[in-house]
């Protein structure tokens, strides 16, 4: 059991709460989050979106029942944190890396943006945000090393430099990750997906999150979040 430190509103559904727990946190994994008693039966995945000296943070939207009491938890509330799971995001090899972000899935790019500037101070970062409407997530970015670009409305897919963004890393709704790839791939570029899906366990024993891919039936909680887009966004 963990504590609640902060639960902050940002405008547009979004949250940012800090918790206590202390962990090591590969880039891209998440937490099975619970704030509840035995309704809603099921945790939420959540995103690591940060961790700082405090412990780990996570950046959610409310969409449904959990996440709404989530987001009515309060410093000293407990929390039940189960993880770090899933696979992360790669190092990249060269030294320009672009991220794509929509809705929710802007929240595991902040941390893989931190910690591979630290790992490489060379890296060249870019990072697109979509937005429904503005609010004060925007500026948990601001403070990163990198080229940040926002777009409020529309589809931040457009905007993309596929022709020299040629290492790209997304997360969001799947009709955006898919754009991403077509895109990229036609200018030759390699991306990398992180999938949401609805899970039930996080540890991959449901097999309530499986999805397609070119090596048959994977589990997103196990042998994802991250995939290459290749395997995931194919002509069947």
């Amino acid at each position: 059991m963990s504590k609640v430190i902060s639960n902050i509103k940002l405008g547009d559904g979004f949250y940012l709460m800090d918790t206590d727990a202390k962990e090591n946190v590969e880039v891209g994994q998440f937490y099975m989050v619970r704030g509840w008693g035995e309704y809603p039966l099921l945790s939420r995945p959540i995103s690591v979106f940060d961790i700082n000296e405090n412990g780990v943070r996570f950046l959610y939207k409310v969409v449904g029942k959990g996440t709404e009491i989530l987001a009515s938890l309060k410093g000293g509330d407990d929390v039940t944190l189960q993880g770090p799971y899933g696979k992360s995001f790669p190092m990249p090899e060269g030294n320009e890396l672009t991220f794509v972000g929509g809705g929710v899935g802007i929240a595991p790019l902040y941390y893989a943006a931190k910690v591979f500037k630290k790992q490489n101070p060379d890296l060249k970062i870019k990072i697109y945000l979509g937005f429904t409407e503005e609010g004060k997530h925007e500026e948990l970015f601001k403070d990163l090393d990198a080229e940040i670009i926002i777009k409020i409305g529309g589809f931040i897919t457009d905007i993309v430099d596929y022709e020299n963004d040629k290492l790209i890393y997304t997360c969001g709704p799947k009709i955006m990750m898919e754009k991403v790839y077509r895109n990229a791939s036609a200018a030759g570029g390699e991306v990398y997906v992180s999938m949401e899906e609805r899970m039930g366990c996080g540890v991959g024993a449901c097999l309530s999150c499986t999805c397609k891919t070119t090596e048959g039936n994977k589990r997103v909680c196990k042998d994802g979040p991250v995939f290459k887009a290749e395997e995931v966004f194919f002509d069947e």
